[in-house]
């Protein structure tokens, strides 16, 4: 089952400000979950947050987060940037 991945508009701007790399990890992340839905347990540090909201870290700086309620099949990423000022 693909499922379909929509990048806030917010983050989007946010995504243009950071490294080429971690954007490359990014769209890898994004791939992953259109493949294989939100569960992205071979993603560095991957964890739930509560209330159907996930996130992993892209490298040790960098941290993307998601959330995807459950038997829907839209994925909405959140955040991407720094884990210091990660929404969670």
């Amino acid at each position: 089952m693909a499922y379909q991945v929509r990048i806030k508009r917010k983050t989007e701007r946010g995504l243009r400000k950071l490294p080429s790399a971690v954007q490359k990890l990014f769209f890898l992340l994004v791939a992953d979950l259109q493949a294989d839905g939100p569960m992205q347990t071979t993603w560095q540090n991957f964890s739930g947050l509560g209330d159907d909201r996930y996130h992993c870290h892209l490298n040790y700086r960098y941290v993307a987060c998601w959330s995807c309620r459950k038997n829907e099949i839209l994925i909405e990423v959140y955040y991407v940037g720094s884990r210091e000022k990660a929404p969670y």
